[in-house]
């Protein structure tokens, strides 16, 4: 008998959740590199932050540029990330073939990581928007072979 396509005995969905997981944990730890960077600049997004400065050296929110690159960067996760974990998941339904799938998630992380790479240490472009295209064309791809699969 075969495997239901979104269970542990399905070895493509446990890649799924693999590939799934490691994005998932770099978005998570954007935020805690946007924090590190917001404490150790001093540079608050609210007021009521300003209050845990025991030096009170900065008078308010502020912007800086390092903060706001660390940002976007983690916008741009949130952006991709959700689209790719959920087109995975109806993607996985649809029965691929271990090849394809694979090829999917392991392009989609390499893309998001490398893409964060490029953003964080500000490497000349067209590397981040290359990057960037390549995660989304991969979501797309998987998008397609969903919607070929599906009935209305």
């Amino acid at each position: 008998m075969a495997a239901a396509a979104l269970s542990l005995d399905n070895p493509i969905f446990r890649m799924y959740m693999g590939y799934a997981f490691l994005v998932i944990i770099k978005t998570m730890a954007m935020s805690f590199v946007t924090a590190y960077f917001r404490i150790t600049m001093k540079v608050y997004a609210n007021e009521e932050d300003v209050a845990f400065d025991k030096k009170k050296t900065n008078k308010g929110p502020q912007i800086h540029p390092t903060v706001e690159r660390v940002r976007r960067c983690h916008q741009n996760d949130l952006e991709n990330v959700i689209p790719f974990v959920l087109m995975g998941l109806l993607y996985v339904a649809t029965g691929p073939t271990t090849f394809a799938a694979s090829l999917h998630f392991r392009i989609f992380t390499a893309s998001r990581f490398l893409h964060t790479f490029f953003y964080l240490f500000s490497i000349p472009q067209p590397t981040r928007v290359l990057s960037f295209l390549v995660g989304v064309f991969t979501t797309l791809s998987m998008a397609y072979h969903v919607f070929a699969q599906v009935a209305f």
